[in-house]
C-alpha cells in the first residue's frame, strides 16, 4: 500500500496537536524545516519537532531544507525525528557524507532529497546506505504549488536505480500531490507520498488520506 505522509506545513499551527490527531490514520507525519537560506522561506525548527514528538507516536519524517544540514543532525535526532531527509544541493559531497554518518550514529533513518534541477544519478554515491530518496515535484520552499509532470522522469530513473542497488529503499515524492497526481507518481515508482493541502484542505483529512492511498494503489 502507498504510504501517505501528511505535511504539517498545511496544518493550523494554533491547533497543531489537534491537527496531528486528525491525520493519525496515516502512520507518518511530514515535517518541513526551512531556513530562509537554502529556500526563500522560514518554517519551523528543533523546538517544534520536539513538541510534536511529545504529543504523537507517529513516524516523524523530517525534511531539512537547510544549508549545511550536518550542523543540525544531532539536534533534530535528539528532538525525536525518526527519519531525516537532507538535500544533496545543500552542501559539498563531503558534508553530505558526514551528515549521513551522524544519522547512522543516532540510529535515525537516512534520506537524501532532490530538487527538480538535480539529476537522478546524483543519489548514486549514497544510495546503498539510504532508507529513502525524496524527489521534489515542485521547487522546495512553499506549500500549495502545482505538480511538475516533468519530474515523473526523475521518479522513474530513481526507481530504476533503487531497484538495482538498494531495493529496500523507499521512494518518496513531495509537491503538488492530489488524488489526480498521486496515481501518476505511484505509477512512476513512488511508494511514499507527501501531501499537505490535499489532506488538511479537505473537510475530512482521514478520508483524504484514504483516497490518496487508493489513487496510488490503482497505479
Amino acid at each position: 500500500m502507498i504510504q501517505v505522509a501528511p505535511s504539517i506545513l498545511s496544518a493550523d499551527f494554533a491547533n497543531l496537536e489537534r491537527d496531528i490527531g486528525r491525520v493519525s490514520s496515516a502512520g507518518w507525519l511530514h515535517v518541513d524545516v526551512m531556513d530562509g537560506i537554502f529556500v526563500p522561506n522560514i518554517s519551523i525548527g528543533v523546538p517544534v519537532v520536539r513538541s510534536v514528538r511529545s504529543c504523537t507516536d507517529l513516524f516523524l519524517d523530517v525534511h531539512l531544507m537547510i544549508e549545511k544540514p550536518e550542523r543540525y543532525i544531532d539536534a533534530f535526532a535528539r528532538a525525536g525525528a525518526d527519519l531525516l531527509s537532507i538535500h544533496l544541493e545543500a552542501d559539498h559531497p563531503s558534508g553530505i557524507a558526514r551528515a549521513l554518518g551522524l544519522m547512522e550514529e543516532h540510529k535515525v533513518k537516512k534520506a537524501v532529497a532532490l530538487r527538480p534541477i538535480t539529476s537522478a544519478r546524483a543519489v548514486l554515491p549514497y544510495l546503498e546506505q539510504l532508507d529513502m530518496v525524496l524527489v521534489m515535484t515542485v521547487e522546495p520552499g512553499f506549500g500549495g504549488q502545482s505538480f511538475l509532470e516533468a519530474q515523473l522522469d526523475t521518479i522513474r530513473q530513481v526507481r530504476t536505480l533503487i531497484d538495482r542497488y538498494n531495493p529496500a529503499c523507499r521512494l518518496e515524492v513531495d509537491g503538488g500531490i492530489s488524488p489526480e497526481t498521486a496515481g501518476l507518481a505511484a505509477a512512476a515508482g513512488a511508494d511514499t507520498l507527501v501531501a499537505g493541502s490535499a489532506v488538511y484542505g479537505a473537510p475530512d483529512p482521514a478520508l483524504a488520506i484514504a483516497r490518496l492511498q487508493a489513487a496510488g494503489f490503482r497505479r
